[in-house]
């Protein structure tokens, strides 16, 4: 992690590698929420910011699968099925949508970018209030 960052920005390039680089202590500090999952879609990070904007906690959000458990609202065309498209076709995903987040919350807009990149472990949903 030498010479990266731990100041990202949420429309900064090369966003995964710099995620993945990352410990979970610098992925808290960011303005912005950062949610890391696995391909089998489990949960592996999940940062102070979105934790406290979202209401849930890490405990509660690590090591569920994502689009079932934490936020079904995202299981569709718009969100869970770009990354599956990406992670079978084998190529990168760097996509930023307008999204209305509905669960357990009053609508709230926001900005998600959605991050995957061949050959690492995680993908991420970045989360970006209005």
């Amino acid at each position: 992690m030498s010479d990266l960052n731990p100041t990202l920005q949420f429309d900064q390039g090369d966003l995964a590698e710099r995620l993945d680089a990352l410990d979970d202590a610098a992925i808290d500090t960011l303005n912005f929420g950062v949610i890391g999952f696995d391909t089998q879609t489990v949960v592996r990070r999940y940062n102070a910011f979105e934790s406290k904007a979202a209401g849930l906690s890490p405990q509660r959000v690590i090591g569920q699968s994502f689009f079932t458990s934490v936020a079904p609202c995202m299981n569709n065309f718009m969100v869970a099925q770009r990354f599956e498209d990406a992670w079978v076709a084998g190529v990168p995903l760097d996509d930023t949508i307008d999204y209305v987040l509905t669960l357990r919350m009053r609508p709230v807009k926001v900005k998600l970018r959605l991050v995957a990149q061949p050959g690492l472990a995680m993908h991420y949903i970045l989360l970006l209030r209005a």
